[in-house]
């Protein structure tokens, strides 16, 4: 008996990763996901600075929610790097929310892949009301003043 191989073999590199992050934020203002989703294993294990998740479900509908909040969003790669299983990308991403100015958030993704070439883990770090709170007059100097004076 035949082993089934499906058509095409979703197996994650460093360049593929490069290739799907510039498409996945830089879509005519609303990130698409799509074309990712496959590279994600069904146990993927998400965290951020707002949330946690686990699975792809879970993580499906965090995608979803992102999308329907955002009014523009793009993304650019300023770097990306592997060593050994872990793809690390340093990014920009410029978001508009509906009722709010344009912020960029600078940041880092750590992607873990298993042994089937699959995001087992991501890990994105960032600073967003930091980086929110930069792009208010006024506001943003005393954010930062007062976050020197407490944790600087």
């Amino acid at each position: 008996m035949e082993e089934f191989k499906p058509e095409r073999e979703f197996r994650l590199t460093l360049e593929v990763v490069k290739e799907l992050w510039s498409k996945t934020y830089n879509t005519n203002g609303k990130p698409d996901w799509s074309h990712i989703l496959p590279y994600y294993d069904d146990t993927i294990y998400f965290k951020d600075t707002i949330q946690e998740i686990r699975g792809i479900v879970a993580f499906k509908e965090m995608t979803d929610r992102l999308t329907e909040r955002s009014k523009d969003l793009g993304m650019k790669l300023v770097k990306a790097v592997q060593q050994g299983n872990d793809i690390f990308i340093e990014w920009e991403m410029t978001i508009s929310y509906k009722k709010y100015p344009s912020s960029i958030l600078y940041g880092l993704s750590r992607l873990t892949i298993n042994e089937q070439g699959k995001i087992i883990e991501q890990r994105d770090y960032y600073d967003l009301w930091g980086d929110i709170f930069d792009n208010i007059p006024s506001f943003g100097n005393k954010y930062r003043k007062f976050m020197k004076k407490k944790f600087g």
